[in-house]
């Protein structure tokens, strides 16, 4: 086997294609790092060909982390006409620790980018009441909410009653934290018994 050791390989003057290896090459091997075409450059997949990826992949395509999902088991009291944030105290699973189910119950994400946030939440149904509430709060104030019910002529006794929200939100990867509070006008105080929060990065 012969060795080729030069600093540049370049095709002809008045030619536009430089090819490596030919009919004969069925696998070419690059042992440690390459620079496939300048900035501006287009690299161009032939139909037919297939790219196999058996190592790690940065800078490009994306991943659909960070990604939490969160709930809560035991009840939790909501006074009337109060938004109360919504303790999820669990994890199914935290990909990059960025969910805080100790001490402040928020979802801080690491990376930049744009998150599908959903959140859910059961009230119990031993209080009328008008209407219940799910909102999603971005460092500490609303930024949206859904309801079940409304003041004419829903009525939310006797049984048990959901409200959720779903919503793609903006975060800066670093500050921005994103939390689940809960409302209701029962007139007295009512629990919420089952719920949880989830999300994931989107790619753009």
């Amino acid at each position: 086997m012969s060795k080729l050791e030069t600093n540049t390989i370049d095709n002809v003057s008045g030619s536009t294609t430089l090819t490596i290896g030919d009919s004969n090459a069925s696998t070419i091997s690059i042992p440690k790092n390459i620079t496939l075409g300048a900035s501006g450059t287009t690299i161009t997949v032939p139909a037919g060909a297939t790219i196999t990826n058996n190592g790690t992949q940065t800078g490009f395509g994306g991943d659909n982390t960070p990604a939490f999902s969160a709930y809560f088991t035991s009840s939790q009291s909501i006074p009337t006409a109060t938004w109360t944030k919504i303790n999820f105290g669990n994890e199914l699973f935290d990909t990059d620790n960025c969910f805080d189910s100790t001490t402040n119950m928020r979802f801080t994400p690491t990376v930049a980018g744009k998150y599908l946030l959903h959140g859910h939440v059961n009230y119990d149904g031993s209080n009328g009441g008008s209407y219940i509430l799910c909102a999603i709060y971005k460092n500490g104030s609303q930024i949206f909410s859904n309801s079940y019910g409304s003041n004419n002529p829903c009525t939310l006794a006797n049984s048990s009653n959901s409200a959720q929200f779903s919503i793609i939100v903006d975060a800066n990867g670093s500050t921005d934290y994103f939390e689940v509070y809960g409302q209701h006008n029962s007139g007295s105080t009512r629990s919420v018994f089952v719920g949880n929060f989830y999300g994931s990065k989107i790619i753009t």
